[in-house]
């Protein structure tokens, strides 16, 4: 079982960084195997929509978001780590984010996705928000822990001293993990939910 962890912080080892870091060894006591990365640095540019990536199999901007495909693809589960810009993610972890589940076409169902927020002071519940409405709509059960998944600092020394903010952290790993056994027990023994065929709306009148 493995939990992909995608840092989209700017800072490699700040206070997002931090946060993340908390999770990935709850889950490695858990016996999960873990890969934590950056993509908050990287030079990573929007959706246009061209909608190539619906034949060719990947988005046609060749950058990290193609290398992470196959990872997200294999991985039972995905934590997403921003810090909080304007009360909302950073844009670049947003244009990530856009592009990934857009071109990656393989079935996401019953992959756990969890949300990780880092802010000094507010803005932390907005930005959680927005970053679980990938995993809602893509048939991914969200994993949650104690308290909204926040940590609250303005360096990564800041946020080891927000001690419920790493206990919450690390009962998201625990329970992330727990929810990760229990769907590959389920998917065993009863096999995942039937689908009905997709049906598009519009709502054009």
């Amino acid at each position: 079982m493995k939990v992909l962890l995608i840092n989209g912080s700017p800072n490699h080892k700040g206070c997002t960084f931090t946060a993340l870091s908390e999770v990935e060894q709850a889950l490695k006591n858990q016996g999960v195997e873990t890969e934590l990365i950056t993509v908050g640095n990287k030079d990573i540019r929007g959706c246009i929509g061209c909608r190539k990536c619906k034949t060719t199999g990947k988005c046609s901007f060749d950058d990290i978001v193609n290398e992470i495909a196959p990872k997200f693809e294999a991985a039972d589960g995905l934590v997403v780590g921003s810090p909080v810009y304007y009360a909302s993610a950073n844009g670049t972890l947003i244009s990530f984010l856009d592009r990934l589940f857009y071109s990656v076409s393989a079935d996401k169902s019953m992959k756990v996705g969890a949300a990780v927020v880092s802010a000094r002071r507010g803005g932390c519940s907005s930005t959680f928000d927005v970053l679980n409405k990938y995993f809602t709509i893509s048939g991914m059960p969200v994993a949650s822990s104690q308290y909204w998944n926040s940590v609250h600092g303005y360096t990564p020394e800041d946020v080891r001293k927000d001690e419920e903010g790493l206990q919450t952290m690390r009962t998201l790993g625990k329970n992330m993990a727990f929810l990760i056994k229990s769907i590959a027990l389920g998917k065993k023994q009863f096999g995942l939910p039937e689908k009905e065929a997709r049906v598009g709306t519009n709502f054009i009148r």
